[in-house]
């Protein structure tokens, strides 16, 4: 199976990750009342047998319960291959370098870890602690081996370089910036995030790259979702109308491959950076973490790529 990079650093992973905001996560998911632990346990074995080595959380995910599992999940013989990812929040509050090395030390008990593969700064928010301070404490971490790699997340292009130039005084690459992008999200295409970061060498790691199950086709008219995305126009009755069209070209381009929606999907954004485009999608069950591994091993046609493209630039959503 095909490994990629993570941008300038040794780690390698395929081009396929999970997202677990899911995971122990009851505020903007269902968790606890529509699928449980023993569900998400499974979904964690399933990618793992799939041969996915890289899970993307954050301490406030379920206010630490994502890692909490996942910590729980991790199997002696996972280790070796297997790549953790999680993420600081820069709270207001937070104005001291000693409170990053306490975050890291509390994300470390959670995750039953001693090293965390890539840390992640959630929101490029400074509040009262510059960025600056923030990532020279990072720094601090990568060389004293409780992390290994520093990534942001939700950065503009401006923020992204500021970020890269603070970490390269201290020789340390920016390794990813974790940003919204799927078929029917693609602001980083234009915004100047996308250019930046092949400048640069820097992963883009794709969440809700499946545009939170709008591009699965389990939803439609009279089937919308659950929880707080039925307050989001885009999952309405109208956003799935509104999508239909894109829905059904991809539908054709899955029967070419025999494939399903969510594995086109995924391998359209692959196929987008050549390696520096790495889709985190979420699984709540093992069938979901399954068929999210099927996009691996093949690849679309440029043609495919490039109507599903258009497709989606005359049938976007609303906001």
């Amino acid at each position: 199976m095909e490994r990629v990079r993570l941008g300038k650093t040794d780690i390698e992973t395929v081009p396929l990750g999970v997202g677990t905001w899911a995971w122990g996560d009851s505020l903007y998911w269902t968790y606890g009342k529509d699928y449980d632990s023993s569900q998400i346990k499974s979904a964690y074995d399933a990618a793992i047998a799939a041969g996915i080595t890289l899970f993307d959380t954050a301490e406030v995910y379920g206010w630490g319960e994502s890692e909490r599992l996942i910590g729980q999940f991790i199997k002696p013989g996972d280790r070796p291959n297997l790549h953790l990812a999680t993420k600081y929040m820069p709270l207001p509050w937070r104005i001291q370098p000693q409170v990053v090395h306490d975050a890291i030390t509390h994300s470390l008990e959670r995750l039953r870890l001693k090293t965390i593969d890539l840390y992640q700064v959630h929101q490029p928010c400074a509040f009262l602690m510059s960025q600056k301070t923030l990532l020279t404490a990072l720094a601090e971490e990568v060389k004293q081996g409780r992390i290994r790699a520093i990534g942001v997340s939700n950065y503009s292009a401006k923020q992204m370089r500021e970020a890269h130039d603070i970490l390269a005084a201290h020789r340390v690459p920016l390794a990813a910036n974790q940003v919204l992008y799927s078929i029917l999200d693609r602001q980083i295409e234009t915004n100047g995030i996308r250019d930046t970061a092949r400048e640069l060498g820097i992963t883009i790691l794709a969440y809700s790259p499946l545009a939170q199950g709008l591009l699965t086709g389990k939803f439609s008219l009279t089937r919308t979702p659950k929880g707080a995305r039925q307050w989001i126009p885009r999952y309405g009755a109208d956003g799935i109308a509104q999508i239909q069209p894109l829905l059904r070209v991809m539908r054709q381009v899955a029967d070419q491959y025999q494939r399903t929606l969510s594995q086109i999907a995924l391998n359209w954004l692959i196929c987008q950076g050549q390696g520096a485009v790495i889709p985190i999608p979420g699984a709540k069950n093992a069938a979901q973490a399954e068929d999210n591994a099927g996009a691996l091993g093949w690849t679309l046609d440029r043609v495919d790529v490039a109507a599903i493209a258009r497709e989606a630039r005359a049938c976007q959503p609303k906001s």
